[in-house]
């Protein structure tokens, strides 16, 4: 599950590539499939979200949610990717982009009805 916030006027118009450069960032380092893609939007107007000085209005931020598992060299590889690859397709500078990889037990995890420890048939690798 993936977060992202940004200023509404700003988030708003550039969500569906920003949705595609991230998918294409979490299937290249990851292995996660096209049809696994669960992100979240949360537009904020521009009195609501604050950020550090010397950023810009374009300044994003980007929750990753995911089990455990994945090797800190494997993050670190997903975090690179995601600012070269924004920056690549839509012109946001590394300055403006957060992101945050926050990783829970698979037994914290609920989808289909199971918790992720009892889902055997992922069609991606956890340990990466």
């Amino acid at each position: 599950m993936i977060v992202v916030y940004g200023i509404d006027e700003n988030l708003n118009p550039i969500k569906g590539q920003l949705s595609d450069a991230i998918h294409r960032c979490m299937q290249t380092v990851l292995g996660i499939p096209e049809d696994k893609r669960a992100q979240r939007f949360i537009p904020c107007k521009k009195e609501d979200f604050y950020y550090p000085s010397g950023r810009s209005d374009a300044y994003t931020v980007i929750e990753i949610n995911m089990m455990t598992g994945r090797k800190p060299e494997t993050q670190k590889m997903l975090i690179k990717a995601l600012f070269r690859t924004i920056e690549s397709a839509l012109g946001i500078a590394p300055i403006d982009i957060e992101i945050t990889i926050k990783q829970q037990e698979p037994y914290q995890w609920g989808f289909r009805g199971i918790t992720g420890d009892e889902a055997k048939d992922l069609s991606y690798q956890i340990d990466v």
